[in-house]
C-alpha cells in the first residue's frame, strides 16, 4: 500500500493553523441576531408566569420567545439513527424545567448588550418543586420529574416515566445464581462513575439564515447534520426539503455535539423573522446546560473456581441520565455489550439496570458511551478476583479472555451480530497487546511495586479493553466520487471531520484504491444538500462504516474509467490495465494516460461525467482491542500520586494513517486518565454546578501528561477498508480502572469510586492508622 498505512498530515491542518476561517462562528452573517437563553435558577420548578413586555419593548429587541410561542411536539435531541432509541420527552421550551441550566425563555436582538438588558427586564414567576438529586433515590420517588402526558417511547425501551425510568433492559445467558452458588470465589463489589464534562475547545454554536430559494441554512457545530436536519423538521413542523445543514469545521465534540442544543432557537428565529441569527454558548453554559457523561452505579459480581476459570459474570446498572433521556438506553446497553464479552468462557452472565431521571444536568453522548464505566467495574474486579486467588492477574486475563476466532453469545444477544447469530472475532489481537505491553512497562519486574522508600512507591496496573466499529444493520455511510477534467477527483461524504482527521483518512482510502497521491483527492463533507447521507461520528463509526462506502465508491468509478478509457484505446475492459496514472492494454501496447483521458472524456470525445455513489451498512461491528498498563508514583503518607507513563499497545487493524491514530489513542487516553484522576462534577445540596468553569473543574495538562507510549499490533480486519477496524474510543476505557489497579498494588488500598484521588487514597490510609 502506497497511501494506506502512511501517514500523511491532515489535509485540513495547515489552513486552520494559519487562521483561515473555518469554525462555524467564522461563517454568520455580520448582521445577524444574537440568540440568548434565560436558564432556570431552579433544579425542578414550574413556570407560573413570564412577563415579558418590558423586554419586548426595549428597542432592538426582535423576539421574545416563550413554551407558549413553540409547538408543543415532544422530541429526542440525541443525534441517533431513527426512530430514536430515546424517548421523546424534551420540548424546545416547557411549563417545567428540570434542572438548573434548563431553558426558560428565548431572546433575539440585534447586539448582544440588547439581549442581557432584554433578560434583565424578564420577570419569570416559578412554582419550585422538590427535585431529586441523588439517582440511587429516583426511581419510585413520589416526585415525578416527567408528568406530561404527550411525552413516549417510539418502540419499546423500558419507558416508564412514571416512576421515573427512561429505559431499562435485561438479559441472561445460562443460569447466573445457579453458576455463582457453584463457584469456589465469588466476589461482589459496587462501583461508581461520575458525570464528566466533553471540555472541547469550540463551544457549541449554530447560525441560519435564509437563502434566495427561501430555504432555512443552518451552519452548526454538529457531528451529526443529518439528524439535525430530521429533528429540527419534525420539531418545528419546517419541511425537511426547506432546511439545508452545513458542517463546517468542529473543534471537538466527544458525543457532546451528538445532540441538538441551540440549533432549534436559532432557526426558529431565522425561519419567523427571515433573519440571520446566531447562538454561540459560553463555556458555562457548556458546562451546565448540554450534556455530562452518565454517572452509574454498578455492581459487579463475578465467580470463579480455585484454578482461575472464570464462570459467572453478574453486571447490574443503574445509569443517571439527568432531566432527559437522550442516549439513555444506548449508552446503558454498551457498558455491557461493549465489556463484558471480554472475557467470553463464562458459563453464564447477566446484564440487568435501569436509567433513572433525576434533576441534574442531562447526561449524553460522551467518547467510552458506557463502555468506559463498565470497564471500570470489571477490570477493577478481574484484579480484585486475582488477589482474592491469590493468582497474578495477568495470567487471569490470560485465562479467560476473548482470542482470536472466538465468540460470545452477547453478540447476538444485545445486537453485535449478524442476522441473530454471534460474531466471530475475525481480527483480535488481544494477547499480544497484552503480552506487548507487558514488555514495555517491565511488568515482570516492576508489579506489583518497585523502588519503594519510606515516604513512596511505585507500581504498574494495568486493564483491557474493547470497543465496537459502527452499530450493525443500523449506521449507514455513503460517498460521492467524481472525475474531473485533468485527472484529479472530489470525494464527498456525509461522514462528519470533528478534528479527529476523518476527512484525511477518507482520502487515504479513496486515493490508495484510485492509485493516485493524496493531493489528487479533494474531499468535501457534511452538507445535506451536496454530500451523501451519513450518521455522523459516532460509535466508532467513521473509518469503518464511511470508509467502506468510500472504498466501494472508489472501486466502482475505477470499473467506469476502465470502460470508458477501453472504448477510446480499441479494446475490451477486461484488457486494460490502470496504474492510476495511465490505462494499457494488455494486447497491442496502445496507452493514454489519465489526464488526456479526463479532458477527452470532460470537452472532446464520448463526453460524460464519470462518478460513482455507493453506500455501505456494517453486518457487523469489529471490535478494536487494547491493553492499557500505567506506571505511577504515590506519597505513601498523603495518597498525591502521579502518572509516570502510559503505555497503550492497541489492535485497530491497519492504521489507515498512523499518525492521525496515535493521536486517536492518545487523546483517549488523555481524557481516561482525566475521568480517572481528576475530573469530578460537583453540585450544591440544591442542584446549582460548582464546576462549571475551567478554573474549577480540572482537566489534565501536559504539566500531568509527561509519557505517553503508543504502539499498534499487527492486525488485519477483512470486513474493513484495507483491514482497518475503528480507533477513536477504545483508547478511553482502560484508565480508570489501570489507576485503581495501580495504586491498590502500590498501597493496597482499593478505590471503587471515581476519580481516584489522593484524599481518598487518604482517607483510608488514615482510617487504617487509627485502627492500628
Amino acid at each position: 500500500m502506497k497511501v494506506v498505512n502512511v501517514v500523511h498530515p491532515s489535509v485540513d491542518g495547515k489552513g486552520l493553523m494559519m487562521g483561515r476561517p473555518g469554525y462555524t462562528d467564522d461563517f454568520s452573517e455580520r448582521d445577524s441576531l444574537i440568540v440568548m437563553v434565560i436558564r432556570s435558577p431552579h433544579a425542578f420548578a414550574r413556570i407560573k408566569k413570564i412577563a415579558t413586555d418590558k423586554a419586548k419593548a426595549l428597542p432592538g429587541v426582535e423576539l421574545v420567545l416563550t413554551h407558549h410561542d413553540f409547538p408543543r411536539k415532544p422530541f429526542s435531541r440525541a443525534g441517533q439513527g431513527y426512530p430514536e432509541p430515546s424517548p421523546h420527552d424534551k420540548f424546545v421550551l416547557d411549563e417545567y424545567v428540570r434542572y438548573i441550566g434548563d431553558e426558560v425563555c428565548c431572546v433575539a436582538a440585534k447586539t448582544k448588550s440588547i439581549c442581557e438588558q432584554a433578560i434583565d427586564l424578564i420577570d419569570v414567576e416559578y412554582e419550585v418543586l422538590e427535585p431529586i438529586l441523588d439517582f440511587e433515590q429516583a426511581i419510585g420517588n413520589k416526585n415525578v420529574i416527567h408528568p406530561e402526558p404527550e411525552i413516549h417511547e417510539m418502540f419499546p425501551i423500558g419507558f416508564d416515566p412514571k416512576k421515573n425510568i427512561a429505559a431499562s433492559y435485561s438479559m441472561e445467558v445460562g443460569d447466573i445464581e445457579a453458576e455463582l452458588k457453584k463457584c469456589d470465589v465469588v466476589i461482589d463489589n459496587h462501583f461508581y462513575t461520575q458525570a464528566q464534562a466533553h471540555v472541547m475547545l469550540e463551544p457549541h454554536a449554530v447560525n441560519c439564515r435564509i437563502d434566495y430559494q427561501n430555504r432555512l441554512v443552518i451552519y452548526s457545530s454538529t457531528q451529526t447534520p443529518f439528524h439535525i436536519r430530521r429533528i429540527i423538521s419534525q420539531a418545528l413542523d419546517i419541511p425537511m426539503a426547506k432546511i439545508r445543514v452545513i458542517k463546517p469545521r468542529v473543534g471537538g465534540g466527544f458525543g457532546g455535539k451528538q445532540a441538538i442544543h441551540g440549533e432549534m432557537f436559532t432557526s426558529y428565529v431565522t425561519w419567523k423573522t427571515k433573519k440571520p441569527s446566531k447562538m454561540v454558548f459560553s463555556r458555562k453554559e457548556v458546562f451546565e446546560s448540554t450534556y455530562t457523561r452518565h454517572p452509574m452505579r454498578i455492581r459487579m459480581r463475578l465467580g470463579a473456581t480455585n484454578d482461575g476459570t472464570l464462570k459467572a459474570i453478574d453486571c447490574q446498572v443503574l445509569s443517571d441520565t439527568g432531566a432527559y433521556g437522550e442516549h439513555a438506553l444506548t449508552v446503558f446497553m454498551v457498558t455491557g455489550s461493549k465489556v463484558l464479552p471480554l472475557y467470553n468462557k463464562v458459563e453464564a452472565v447477566r446484564f440487568t439496570g435501569q436509567v433513572a431521571y433525576t434533576n441534574h444536568t442531562p447526561a449524553g453522548a460522551f467518547r467510552g458511551y458506557g463502555a468506559i464505566q463498565g470497564n471500570f467495574a470489571l477490570e477493577s474486579s478481574i484484579d480484585m478476583l486475582a488477589t482474592k486467588l491469590a493468582m497474578d492477574p495477568v495470567a487471569l486475563r490470560q485465562k479467560n479472555m476473548m482470542l482470536e476466532g472466538e465468540t460470545s453469545p452477547i453478540f447476538a444477544i444485545m445486537g453485535e451480530g449478524t442476522a441473530g447469530t454471534a460474531m466471530t472475532m475475525d481480527s483480535c489481537k488481544l494477547d499480544y497487546c497484552l503480552k506487548r505491553g507487558l514488555e514495555l512497562v517491565d511488568w515482570k519486574h516492576k508489579y506489583p511495586r518497585y523502588d519503594e522508600t519510606d515516604t513512596s512507591v511505585k507500581a504498574v496496573g494495568m486493564a483491557i479493553a474493547m470497543q465496537g466499529s459502527g452499530i450493525p444493520y443500523i449506521d449507514m455511510g455513503a460517498a460521492t466520487i467524481k472525475l474531473n477534467d485533468n485527472g484529479f477527483y472530489n470525494l464527498l461524504v456525509g461522514a462528519t471531520e470533528i478534528g479527529q482527521g476523518s476527512d484525511t483518512v477518507l482520502a487515504q482510502i479513496a486515493a490508495e484504491e484510485l492509485m493516485t497521491d493524496l493531493k489528487n483527492v479533494i474531499i468535501y463533507s457534511s452538507d445535506t444538500d451536496l454530500t451523501p447521507f451519513d450518521v455522523g461520528a459516532y460509535a466508532s463509526s467513521t473509518t469503518y462504516v464511511s470508509g467502506n462506502a468510500v472504498l466501494r465508491a472508489a472501486k466502482k468509478l475505477k470499473t467506469q474509467m476502465i470502460e470508458a478509457a477501453a472504448s477510446f484505446l480499441e479494446t475490451e475492459p477486461g484488457l486494460v490495465e490502470f496504474d492510476g496514472v495511465t490505462f494499457k492494454t494488455k494486447n497491442n501496447n496502445k496507452e493514454l494516460t489519465l489526464e488526456d483521458f479526463s479532458n477527452k472524456i470532460t470537452y472532446n470525445d464520448n463526453q460524460e461525467q464519470l462518478q460513482a455513489t455507493s453506500s455501505y451498512v456494517g453486518h457487523k461491528s469489529p471490535p478494536p482491542f487494547m491493553a492499557g498498563l500505567v506506571d505511577i508514583e504515590i506519597d505513601k503518607e498523603t495518597g498525591e500520586f502521579h502518572v509516570l507513563d502510559y503505555v497503550s499497545v492497541v489492535d485497530c487493524g491497519t492504521t489507515i494513517n498512523p499518525k492521525l491514530a496515535q493521536g486517536q489513542v492518545e487523546g483517549a487516553i488523555v481524557q481516561g486518565l482525566g475521568m480517572a484522576m481528576y475530573e469530578n462534577v460537583y453540585v450544591s445540596s440544591k442542584g446549582k454546578l460548582v464546576t462549571s468553569d475551567l478554573l474549577n473543574y480540572k482537566v489534565p495538562t501536559r504539566k500531568e501528561i509527561t509519557k505517553l507510549t503508543t504502539e499498534f499490533a499487527d492486525s488485519y480486519e477483512d470486513s474493513g477498508p484495507f483491514g482497518a477496524k475503528s480507533v477513536g474510543e477504545v483508547g478511553i476505557d482502560t484508565p480508570p480502572a489501570a489507576i485503581a489497579n495501580a495504586v491498590f498494588n502500590a498501597l493496597e488500598v482499593r478505590i471503587k469510586s471515581l476519580p481516584v484521588t489522593p484524599e481518598k487514597i487518604y482517607e483510608v490510609l488514615r482510617d487504617r492508622r487509627m485502627d492500628k
